[in-house]
């Protein structure tokens, strides 16, 4: 993504930074403060609504300083949108009758064909899925996923635009037909594509295929194509419709801070029709994806605001609260900032680059990020190279740096973010040991691993070779073998693997961190967003020695 750099006038000399050694082997293998604590006593009590209501049930907030991530509550939504809610729960509503209100006003408001709210955007996005399927008869609708005697039963996407979102095509239980050439594209186009979907961004902006491209492929076919724009900022008119795309979804609590748990369809009328078919208060395979009375009005106030809402001016705030934090801690010795200004349509937001040296802090990044979210103020920031959706890519800020993402801060927030940072980035730290305790065993071998899940147990295996302080091998989960590597300190054990579902974007980090004693070794599992586990590892006991073995010199005659 193209974007403009300013460089702080403040800042010092560029330093460059690496890892050291065994953060280098390990990756992410300092264990998150979140698995110490997910089993810690919190003290709770009656809800209380105000400006404490999380700390009354003992849930510390969060500052985010990083963007419209789900998991820490994507946006805040606009008092517009807060005043539509409250009216919209007072009173009753025939659903249907409402649906078709929103709708055309949406397209007044848009000008797309139609419009239509969902429960958040992939909920959009199984719904037009149901809808390409069934085609609005509710004989099928009913039978979805069971597909048995459906006339159209695929949907295209090209490997760049696999993601864990497209769970939501999955879920109507179509079959997934990748490809990754235009000549692929066009093999696979048949009576029994439902659509296309695509991600927008990065490979549908331009190549072989971009959504322009695809459309010429698609048009003649009469196939829909759906672009899932969930970080975009909307644009009036829509540039996807424009360019071809049948359908665009938007995710309503991000960008456009509507309703967390709203989305935004845009595009053909008879589609969307269908869609809302296939969405509550109906029965049927999306009745699951109910969007209330509610968010339907509060996603509506959220597109007639964007309308009217002042982004240049939102856009110099956000610079002024990074301003504000980059003057604070540009006062420390070796730290440098600069502001990185993005020109795409997807997370959309300035941010604050800091790096530092590490030989003088004493301290990279992930350490960084990781005691900002875990102490007061919890402060969420990015820090290595992470993806997500919309090519939700964390910049490439090196090992010894965090970014600051300015859009879904709140007013005062730069002062306490900068406070913060400038006290921790100016502790005095003992330089880190050279050297790691040596081993307390050889774990080079076959390891029998008992894992208990939440409500279930499974068994999986390590093959490992140790070479001093190093560990790598082969983890064999439940589906499949994949890498893995760590270290030893001492008895401490700390060991990585990721496994990614083959042909999908889904992944799954195991992080083990254990303590061996003997042939065992135990301790809890961080698993990313799908939280924790516990592990248990034996050494694999090999059968005794056996007696010489005779190599037959033929088939064998009788036995």
């Amino acid at each position: 993504m193209p974007e403009k750099l300013r460089e702080n006038p403040a800042d010092k000399a560029s330093h460059s930074a690496t890892r050291r050694e065994l953060f280098q082997m390990g990756g992410l293998l300092a264990m998150p403060a979140l698995l110490a604590g997910s089993e810690a006593v919190v003290a709770t009590g009656p809800l209380k609504p105000g400006p404490q209501i999380y700390q009354s049930i003992g849930v510390e907030p969060v500052i985010n300083c990083r963007g419209t991530f789900t998991i820490i509550g994507a946006s805040v939504e606009l008092p517009e949108v807060r005043q539509a809610m409250e009216y919209a729960c007072r009173y009753y509503v025939q659903m249907d009758e409402l649906a078709e209100g929103v709708g055309r006003r949406l397209a007044e408001l848009t000008g797309a064909e139609w419009g239509m709210v969902s429960a958040g955007c992939a909920a959009g996005l199984k719904h037009v899925t149901a809808a390409c399927v069934a085609g609005g008869n509710p004989e099928k609708l009913i039978r979805i996923p069971d597909l048995t005697g459906f006339d159209k039963t695929e949907v295209v996407i090209p490997r760049s635009s696999r993601s864990v979102y497209d769970h939501a095509v999955r879920n109507i239980g179509v079959k997934i037909v990748v490809v990754d050439t235009a000549e692929e594209l066009e093999n696979a186009l048949n009576p029994r594509t439902a659509m296309i979907y695509l991600t927008a961004g990065g490979p549908s902006l331009e190549g072989p295929l971009a959504l322009d491209k695809v459309a010429a492929m698609a048009k003649p076919r009469n196939i829909p194509i759906l672009v899932d724009a969930a970080a975009e900022n909307l644009t009036i008119p829509n540039v996807h419709l424009q360019r071809g795309a049948t359908v665009v979804a938007y995710s309503g609590g991000k960008a456009i801070r509507g309703p967390q748990c709203a989305g935004l369809l845009l595009g053909r009328k008879d589609i969307l029709m269908s869609a809302w078919q296939a969405s509550s208060p109906h029965h049927g395979p999306g009745r699951d994806n109910k969007v209330g009375r509610e968010e339907t009005l509060g996603m509506l106030a959220a597109v007639e605001a964007w309308i009217k809402r002042d982004h240049e001016g939102e856009w110099r705030t956000w610079l002024s609260w990074l301003d504000t934090i980059a003057k604070r801690v540009s006062t420390i010795e070796s730290v440098k900032t600069v502001v990185r200004e993005p020109t795409g349509l997807s997370n959309r937001s300035p941010a604050l680059i800091i790096s530092w040296d590490p030989a003088k802090l004493h301290i990279d990044g992930e350490e960084l990020a990781e005691t900002l979210a875990r102490t007061k103020p919890r402060i969420a920031v990015g820090a290595g190279n992470g993806g997500g959706r919309g090519l939700r890519k964390e910049p490439d800020v090196g090992s010894a740096a965090i970014s600051i993402t300015a859009w879904m801060m709140q007013p005062g927030d730069d002062k306490i973010v900068a406070d913060r940072l400038h006290e921790l980035l100016s502790e005095k730290r003992p330089a880190p040991s050279a050297e790691p305790a040596p081993p307390a065993a050889n774990l080079s071998g076959r390891w029998d691993v008992d894992i208990e899940f939440f409500s279930s147990k499974s068994r999986h295996t390590l093959y490992l070779e140790q070479d001093g302080n190093r560990i790598k091998g082969s983890h064999r989960g439940d589906y499949g073998m994949r890498d893995v590597f760590g270290t030893i300190e001492g008895d401490q054990v700390k060991l990585r693997s990721t496994t990614a579902e083959r042909g999908s974007g889904d992944s799954i980090t195991f992080i083990f961190s254990g303590r061996v004693s003997g042939d065992a070794i135990s301790g809890p599992i961080h698993m990313g967003e799908y939280l924790t586990a516990k592990f248990a590892a034996n050494r694999h006991p090999y059968p005794a020695a056996h007696g010489s073995i005779l190599v037959p010199s033929g088939p064998p005659l009788a036995n």
